[in-house]
């Protein structure tokens, strides 16, 4: 073989390995080691999607699944996440995805875009309130714990009991208003509003579950398009109109839906999630009696089965596109069509 020909061979050979090698670590890099799956696993109990249209899928028994529109990928506890089971899937401003578990204590998993890593939590007192803030939910057991997140340090807070309230309690839900305050939804001392500066609760007898010996708890809190809140109970509440305040409270407590099925005595006076979608309708998840839509005037009810049997809900979603995906216990993920919520296939 003439030596020309011999060195143009060799440098081929050497440029296909290095042009293999690299795609290969570029598979590696964009999935991590996560594994290609077909399906969702049964219990989705929270969606969400991320800044550039990913899908993220959160079990409780099989990790995460991430969708980009193409490829589903399965990570789990193999893969570096911390652990099986995923309550919760936010994002900060870098694009970092953060998972939580409420089976891991102290440790939350963040994932960069090519690997997992554990922030663990420090115990503290430092209580404040940045707009860049990340706030999450601590793990069950009656903590009365929730994590602040500075984007360097993962501070692991204890929330002051309520006046007169001595009950030890859980928090089951965050939101950040449209002031910037953060409201915490417990079970079950009721609903607390942080402003920064100091804590102010909400401790009426529709969120605190006393009165009935349950723990339904405040699961979910959401503003409508007049400002007022609702904490997943049959009332809502006036906070920022001034000209509806009674007395020393910094609330007003309103009639509102009541049952969403009309009837005075209802199983349906609280839900499990709440969310508004981009129309201002209000819609509520319940348990094994579907979604319900209400639009300020009238509610209407959305059945939700798989087999023609009613399956169990466990929250709701709006993605950036305004689009309803629901998460349930059993039976993965539902998207709503415009008339219907319909099982997600990949």
């Amino acid at each position: 073989m003439k030596p020309n020909l011999l060195l143009f061979l060799s440098i081929l050979t050497l440029l296909t390995s290095c042009n293999g090698q690299t795609s290969k670590n570029n598979y590696i890099d964009q999935f991590t080691i996560g594994n290609t799956v077909k399906e969702l696993g049964s219990n989705i109990m929270v969606v969400f999607q991320d800044s550039k249209n990913d899908y993220w899928f959160g079990s409780w028994e099989t990790g995460v699944y991430k969708y980009d529109g193409k490829i589903l990928i399965n990570f789990s506890t193999k893969h570096g996440l911390l652990n099986n089971r995923i309550d919760e899937i936010k994002e900060d401003k870098l694009g970092n995805i953060y998972f939580r578990s409420a089976n891991a204590t102290s440790a939350i998993s963040k994932y960069n875009g090519n690997t997992f890593t554990t922030l663990t939590a420090v115990p503290s007192e430092n209580w404040k309130l940045e707009s860049t803030d990340m706030w999450f939910k601590y793990s069950y057991g009656n903590t009365g714990k929730v994590y602040r997140y500075d984007g360097i340090t993962l501070f692991e807070l204890l929330l002051p009991n309520p006046p007169d309230l001595t009950n030890p309690f859980d928090v089951y839900s965050i939101y950040k208003d449209r002031k910037g305050n953060i409201w915490f939804g417990t079970n079950p001392v009721g609903v607390c509003r942080y402003d920064g500066k100091s804590f102010e609760w909400i401790t009426e007898e529709d969120v605190t579950e006393f009165r009935n010996e349950g723990a339904n708890g405040v699961r979910s809190i959401t503003e409508d398009k007049h400002g007022d809140f609702w904490f997943n109970t049959e009332y809502r509440y006036g906070v920022y109109d001034s000209a509806t305040l009674n007395g020393n409270k910094f609330f007003t407590r309103h009639e509102s839906i009541g049952g969403l099925d009309g009837k005075k005595d209802s199983d349906l006076d609280e839900y499990l999630s709440t969310v508004r979608d981009n129309n201002d309708n209000l819609w509520f998840v319940t348990y094994r009696n579907g979604v319900w839509k209400y639009d300020g005037t009238e509610l209407t009810q959305y059945v939700v089965q798989d087999n023609l049997k009613d399956i169990t809900l466990f929250s709701i979603y709006k993605d950036n596109n305004g689009d309803l995906w629901l998460g349930t216990h059993e039976n993965g993920a539902y998207k709503f069509n415009g008339t219907t919520f319909e099982k997600f296939t990949p």
